[in-house]
C-alpha cells in the first residue's frame, strides 16, 4: 500500500475511532479493518483475501500467522486453516512446513522491551544462530514474532517500538496507534 493509501487507511480510522457517535464495536471493526489492510499489504494481497480469512471465525492476530505459514510452506492459507481447525498448533504447523525458530526470528536490540517474548529471546541470545533450529517456540511465541515482523515492515518502524506499544493492548490495537488512531473503543 502506498503511503497515501495507508493515510487515507489512517484517516478512515481515526475518524470512525474519534466519532462521538461511533459504538464501541463500529471503532473496533474499523481498527481491525485498518489491521487487515496492514496484512493484505505485507503479503502483497487483495485486501478482499485477508477479509475472506477474517470471516473464518479466526482471531484477528492470527491471520498473520495463516499466511506467513502459507507462504513459507508452499500451501495455500485455506490449508492452513484446515489443519489449524483439525487442533493442530501453531508450533506443530511450523514443524510440519520445515520452519524453524530461525524463520520467526526478528532481531532487537538487546535494550528492547520484550514483553512477553522475554522467554523466546533469552533462548535466542543463548545460542548462537547455527544451533537456533534447537529453540522450540510456544504457539504463542510464534503469534507474536509474526505480527511484530509484519506491523515492523509494513509500518518501516523499529520492532523495539512495536514492541513497546505492544505492551499496551493488542495487535490490532497496536497498529492503530502506531498510525495515529488512538484507541479502539475496547
Amino acid at each position: 500500500m502506498s503511503f497515501i493509501r495507508r493515510a487515507g487507511a489512517a484517516l478512515g480510522v481515526l475518524l470512525t475511532v474519534s466519532a462521538p457517535a461511533a459504538s464501541g464495536q463500529d471503532a473496533s471493526a474499523a481498527a481491525t479493518q485498518a489491521y487487515f489492510g496492514a496484512v493484505a499489504e505485507y503479503f502483497v494481497l487483495p485486501r478482499s483475501e485477508v477479509d475472506i480469512l477474517g470471516e473464518w471465525r479466526l482471531l484477528e492476530e492470527e491471520i498473520p500467522v495463516v499466511l506467513f505459514l502459507a507462504r513459507r510452506g508452499g500451501v495455500s492459507p485455506e490449508a492452513v486453516v484446515a489443519l489449524r481447525r483439525s487442533g493442530q498448533g501453531w508450533v506443530a504447523l511450523a514443524q510440519r512446513f520445515r520452519l524453524g525458530a530461525a524463520q520467526f526470528h526478528v532481531p532487537l536490540p538487546s535494550s528492547a522491551p520484550l514483553g512477553s517474548l522475554a522467554a523466546a529471546y533469552e533462548r535466542f541470545r543463548a545460542l548462537p544462530t547455527s544451533r537456533w533450529r534447537e529453540i522450540e517456540l510456544t504457539d504463542g511465541d510464534i503469534v507474536e514474532l509474526v505480527n511484530l515482523r509484519v506491523l515492523a515492515e509494513t509500518l518501516r518502524r523499529p520492532p523495539e517500538e512495536i514492541l513497546a506499544e505492544r505492551a499496551r493492548g493488542s495487535w490490532v490495537e497496536t497498529y492503530v496507534r502506531l498510525i495515529g488512531g488512538g484507541g479502539t473503543g475496547r
